[in-house]
């Protein structure tokens, strides 16, 4: 076997186990299956990199590695982490208010579960073509264009604020 088979077999059961993982309710276990997933993606940074060379430094006449996927490694290391950090956060709240870390299924939950295909369609056929041919949520409001106006063309406002006026024309200042 060669090296990168093999790291590309570690790197595709690290992406697998992280998924599976991630599919659960527990959320320790969606933490672990989020850092599989995040080892796994360093994995297929280094081997995307390919052969590794001489760091890039200016004068160098040897083959120099690509600092790309070593800049991608570093950010996916630190958005791992920071992941991590909330998921333990959120972990840690749920085990302080329930006892448990597991995620429940609530009432909207419950009940999408238990639609049938005949409520779906029924769902579905409620829209009129009228609003199905809309371009806005707003169907039925009359709307208007945004005309953007100056302080100084607002008869009910007097600015007394100093303007910009253009070279040469000093002293030529209309003021209401």
């Amino acid at each position: 076997m060669d090296v990168s088979l093999t790291l590309i077999i570690i790197m595709a059961v690290l992406f697998a186990a992280g998924v599976y993982a991630m599919m659960e309710r527990s959320l320790t276990r969606v933490l672990i299956g989020f850092l599989l997933l995040g080892n796994a993606t360093n994995l297929l940074l280094l081997i995307v990199m390919g052969t590794p060379g001489m760091a890039p430094f200016f004068g160098e006449e040897s083959e120099i590695s690509d600092p790309l996927p070593q800049a991608l490694t570093l950010t996916a290391i630190v958005i791992t982490f920071a992941v991590s950090a909330f998921l333990l956060a959120l972990i840690y709240r749920s085990w302080q208010l329930g006892q448990a870390d597991t995620v429940e299924d609530d009432e909207d939950d419950v009940a999408l579960r238990e639609r049938t295909d005949a409520e779906d369609e029924i769902i579905d056929d409620e829209s009129t073509p009228e609003e199905e041919e809309a371009t806005t949520d707003f169907i039925e409001t009359a709307t208007t264009p945004i005309t953007v106006l100056h302080m100084k063309d607002h008869p009910a406002i007097h600015d007394d604020a100093p303007m910009d006026v253009p070279d040469g024309a000093h002293g030529q200042e209309d003021r209401p």
